[in-house]
């Protein structure tokens, strides 16, 4: 299968490595970027060959969030983000995630569906929305059970960057390493990952599933009132001062 927006590839032991190719644009999420992820993940989740799932990046940043350039006139998009969410979370294999620069808002709920997410040192996790006067919405639920609410609280609300250990503490992250041994670290994961029984490992993460609160499928029953969206003021506003480089009208220094 062709893609425009990921690079695929199956190694001989059955590791599947899916890498986000737009770097021009930080490797946001466009809808059919998430298409793409969301058919090639129905793929691999049917392959009995494949036994893991690594998700990495080309370019600066592991992904920039949801991408909000007006879209053009094609294809109605077939998955969402919550989709793409909720099937990454429900993945019956292993997967780990391999963050290099910006996991922002979405990207960050992208990692925390991952079982494993280890982190370069120029790794970033953050929820900026509100910055931008944005509600994050549906991402929320995703982020509370990698962060837990008091976490969840001080970085939504503030848009701070989560950033080298406090990554690790704060659990969007389960590991540091330098470049020159990350590759090593995810291929001694992945042996570990291979040792486990294939259906032993499905039935666990269902199980575990089982005990989540919030569940991931909160993510299509957040709430979404009238503050919500892009189109409110505030959005407008927050969207058009990061286009310019400039502090919003709300910040008073």
């Amino acid at each position: 299968m062709a893609f425009e927006t990921i690079i695929s590839d199956i190694s001989k032991r059955g590791v599947a490595t899916i890498t986000f190719n737009r770097p021009d644009r930080g490797n946001a999420l466009s809808p059919g970027m998430v298409d793409e992820i969301v058919a090639h993940l129905g793929e691999l989740a049917a392959d009995a060959a494949v036994r893991v799932v690594v998700l990495r990046a080309v370019g600066k940043h592991f992904c920039g969030g949801a991408d909000v350039t007006p879209r053009k006139d094609g294809p109605a998009p077939k998955s969402s983000l919550a989709d793409l969410l909720i099937n990454l979370d429900q993945f019956p294999k292993p997967t780990i995630a391999v963050v290099q620069g910006g996991a922002i808002g979405a990207g960050a709920a992208v990692t925390a569906c991952c079982d494993v997410v280890y982190a370069l040192p120029d790794a970033f996790f953050s929820v900026p929305e509100v910055r931008l006067g944005i509600v994050p919405g549906g991402v929320v639920p995703v982020l509370e059970r990698a962060l837990g609410l008091r976490n969840l609280r001080r970085y939504a609300l503030s848009g701070e960057r989560i950033t080298g250990p406090e990554s690790v503490r704060a659990g969007m992250a389960h590991e540091l390493h330098a470049p020159e041994n990350m590759d090593a670290a995810v291929d001694q994961l992945v042996d570990a990952f291979l040792l486990g029984a294939p259906n032993a490992q499905r039935i666990t993460k269902e199980e575990v599933a089982h005990y989540n609160h919030p569940t991931i499928v909160s993510v299509r029953t957040a709430p979404r009132g009238p503050g919500h969206g892009v189109h409110t003021d505030e959005a407008r506003e927050g969207i058009a001062a990061f286009k310019e480089k400039r502090k919003p009208n709300w910040y008073k220094s």
